[in-house]
Order: C-alpha cells, then sequence, then structure tokens
C-alpha cells in the first residue's frame, strides 16, 4: 500500500492518485444535473478549440508519418492517430451524446423487505478511481474521460507518446472547461514509468481500462492486482451461411471489413459455406480488390479466386488494416470448431435467411457480442445507444462486450431501519425475517412503509 505523507510531493504519479481518490468521493455525490452540464461545456469547448487541437494534431501526425515511412507505424496506426474537422465535430457530438444519457447513479437496482421497517437497497453507485492507458487514438481520452465523469469516477489518463500533444491539448481543454469540478477528477500521466507506478496501485486504483495492441493489453494484464477491463485481440469473422441472401451477405462483409479496417471490430477472417463459395466469392473478391483488400485464403479458396495462401497464424491475427483471410467450411459446425478455434470471442457474425441456422450459430459462440445479419462493425458503445464506450470486454466479470456508463458503476447496499437488532431474529423466540422483494427507490433517510407506499 502507498503511503500519502509529504513525500508523496516528490511522487507526483502517487499524488495525482491521492487527489484522484479524494475528487471521486465528491464525484459520487455530484448530482446528474451538474455532471452533465460539464459535458455539455466539454463539448462546445472542444469545437471552439478545434483550430488549435488540429494543429497539434498534425505534429503527432508528421512525427508519426516518418515513422511510417521508416517501417515502424503501419498506414492503419496512423489513420487512428489523425484528427479532422469531422471527427473533432464527432467527439463533440459523442460527449453530448453521454450528456444525454440516463442518470447511472442511485438507480434501486432491488429492493427488500427484511422485516417491517427494515428495508434492503441495491444502489448503483460509481466505481471510484479508474485508471486508463490507451495507444495511438486521442479520441479515446475524451471518450474515457467523458464516461468516468457522467457515471461520477475520477480517472487517470495516460496516452501513447506518438499522441503526446494532441492528448495534451485535449486534456487541457477538459480541465479549463469543467472549473467547477473538484480537482483532480481527470488527472494525465505522460512517462512510461508512471504506468508501472500505476499498475503497483491496487489498493488506491479501483480499475485499470487498457485500450491497444494485444501484447499491451496482456503486459498489463499481467504486472497488476488491479482488476483490468480489456480484450487482448479482435479476431472478428462474419460466415456466409447456405440459406445466406448473397447479395446482404457481400455488403455486410464488404462493410464488415473496409468501412473502419483499423479498429478492434473489424471482421479478420470470412467463412464461407461450400454450396455458396463458387458463386459468392468471385465477386467478392472484384469488391475488396476495388477496395484494396490483400486476401489470403484456404486451399479451397484459392480453387475458387486467386489469392495469396493462409497460413495457421492467419486465422488468428488481428490484422487491423486491409487484410483479409478466407476459409471455406463444409457446415455451420465446421465453421463454429474454427471461431471457437482461432476467434477471441469478440465479435462475431452469421448472415443467414434460417432463424433455426442463425440461433444455433448464436448460441454456440462465447462471443462477448454475436450478429445475425448485421456487420460486426456494430460492435460499438455510441452503436448500442451507451453513448460511447470506454472499450470492449471479452471477460465475463462485471462488464462485458462495449463497455458504457453501466459497465463503470459497481453498487452498495443501503439497510434503512428503525432501531431493529440482530438478537430480535435470533435464538429460541428468533422472529422470523420477511424477505420479500418490493417495487420501491431508495432515498435517504427514509422508508417506504410496511406496504411499500
Amino acid at each position: 500500500m502507498s503511503d500519502h505523507t509529504p513525500q508523496t510531493a516528490d511522487r507526483p504519479t502517487e499524488r495525482k492518485v491521492a487527489d484522484a481518490q479524494r475528487a471521486a468521493l465528491e464525484l459520487a455525490r455530484t448530482d446528474d444535473g451538474r455532471r452533465s452540464d460539464a459535458l455539455r461545456e466539454i463539448a462546445a469547448a472542444i469545437e471552439a478549440n478545434a483550430e488549435a487541437i488540429l494543429a497539434a494534431n498534425e505534429r503527432d501526425v508528421e512525427a508519426a508519418e516518418e515513422l511510417h515511412a521508416d517501417g515502424e507505424y503501419s498506414r492503419a496506426f496512423v489513420d487512428r492517430l489523425t484528427l479532422s474537422e469531422t471527427k473533432i465535430e464527432g467527439i463533440a457530438e459523442m460527449v453530448r451524446s453521454v450528456a444525454d444519457q440516463t442518470d447511472p447513479l442511485g438507480e434501486t437496482i432491488e429492493a427488500r423487505r427484511l422485516d417491517t421497517g427494515l428495508e434492503l437497497y441495491r444502489v448503483s453507485v460509481p466505481i471510484g478511481v479508474v485508471g486508463t492507458v490507451f495507444e495511438s487514438r486521442p479520441d479515446a481520452l475524451v471518450q474515457i474521460a467523458a464516461l468516468a465523469l457522467k457515471s461520477g469516477n475520477a480517472v487517470i489518463l495516460k496516452g501513447g507518446s506518438e499522441a503526446l500533444h494532441s492528448n495534451r491539448i485535449l486534456h487541457e481543454t477538459i480541465l479549463e472547461a469543467t472549473p467547477e469540478l473538484p480537482d483532480g477528477w481527470a488527472a494525465q500521466v505522460e512517462a512510461r514509468e508512471d504506468v508501472e507506478t500505476l499498475l503497483g496501485m491496487d489498493e488506491e486504483i479501483d480499475l485499470l481500462m487498457p485500450r491497444g495492441s494485444s501484447e499491451f493489453v496482456e503486459y498489463i494484464q499481467s504486472n497488476t492486482n488491479v482488476p483490468v477491463l480489456g480484450h487482448t485481440e479482435g479476431v472478428c469473422h462474419v460466415y456466409v451461411d447456405s440459406a445466406a441472401d448473397l447479395e446482404m451477405a457481400r455488403e455486410i462483409a464488404y462493410d464488415a471489413k473496409v468501412q473502419y479496417p483499423a479498429v478492434c471490430n473489424a471482421v479478420e477472417t470470412l467463412l464461407v459455406h461450400e454450396s455458396v463459395a463458387g458463386t459468392f466469392l468471385p465477386a467478392m473478391a472484384e469488391e475488396y480488390e476495388t477496395a484494396g483488400v490483400e486476401l489470403r485464403g484456404d486451399e479451397r479458396s484459392r480453387a475458387i479466386v486467386e489469392m495469396d495462401a493462409a497460413v495457421e497464424d492467419d486465422w488468428r491475427t488481428e490484422y487491423g488494416d486491409l487484410i483479409l483471410s478466407i476459409r471455406v467450411v463444409d457446415s455451420l459446425g465446421e465453421a463454429v470448431d474454427h471461431v471457437t478455434a482461432y476467434g477471441s470471442k469478440h465479435t462475431d457474425a452469421i448472415v443467414t435467411d434460417d432463424a433455426d441456422r442463425a440461433a444455433r450459430f448464436m448460441r454456440s459462440l462465447d462471443s462477448a457480442s454475436v450478429f445475425h445479419n448485421a456487420s460486426t462493425r456494430f460492435a460499438d458503445g455510441y452503436r448500442f445507444g451507451l453513448g460511447a464506450e470506454v472499450g470492449i470486454s471479452t471477460g465475463k466479470i462485471h462488464a462485458r462486450g462495449p463497455v458504457g456508463l453501466e459497465g463503470l458503476t459497481t453498487y452498495q447496499y443501503y439497510l434503512e431501519g428503525s432501531g431493529q437488532q440482530v438478537g430480535t431474529y435470533a435464538g429460541e423466540d428468533a422472529k422470523p425475517y420477511r424477505h420479500e422483494e418490493f417495487d420501491g427507490e431508495w432515498s435517504p433517510g427514509s422508508l417506504s412503509g410496511e406496504d411499500g407506499s
């Protein structure tokens, strides 16, 4: 456990976390109107400061382009880093959409009457201090800060060095727009050693949310005792079934790969039933070729369409680029087996007009999101109506899939009594508990009454 003695003045990361702890307690008591108004101020400030934000981002992109030319950064990496006027508008819109979401705090999840005048409520509350370490995408800083604020959490932000200037000005813009919020609610750290410090603060930080490459997320998960929310890879699949509408399948497979190939919900492997492969693949390959997609296929795919040979590693690779592996399968069961063997439990889709076959596919997989007749690109907090997301979780504990406001809350039990003692309910003359569920909302210091009125 790290101490918070005067020596923390020499340890700025620990000091920022200590400030965040205090801010989190205050934010938990801050009403939704104040939090939402602050978010609208952030959105307006980002729009007003767009010119300076783009200028700072240009410095980052210029440096990244040089490294791309040297082969160190991929084109997809540079694209994720690059902001534009349209992206700035989208960021502001995202922040406003978070502000407009229903308050996730103070919701009575469950109410139970233990006895007359003794009522137990399970109520949603913030997690507390959330640390996030992310790479490349500066818009992630705003997404995470907005969701943290709406859910009453303090946040420690650590972006990648490739987005240093972009992250600095976005963080400054956020703080300048919210002077009324508690100091330390959104702190930024920049040095690599700061990450090591955060990983060791398991008694001060309540949740870590890494966003980046699979190797990066695995490193975070393996080097901390802080709970980690995230996914290591986005190896997503689209399966074109024997009963698929092939025109629909073509549009879905194209969107899932081409619309934005650099993100974790883009498709990486296309599975095609052997009965439709001969009809489907030639036209599909032409569309992919027009879009600049490099295809890598198994032997049966290459017998239909000329493409590079896929190797074993291709089936488990998240390309994050205009590269796609293709495999022809004999059955729906073989498609399920392939996804189970090589997938990352992120997002997988089936295209079919047979509802029973769709249900079999969906219920046979252990992925966080499974879609029927829809692009994998829909696996996104904003598109799910969550306002935005802090990331996508492929784990099963606490939160799963796109993680929005609900995933940044936990709960407390509030017990409202009127002088009851446990001894009354123990021994030979024990009074029985009622343990009745009732439709009630917790409000401080008041009981709903014996009849729940």
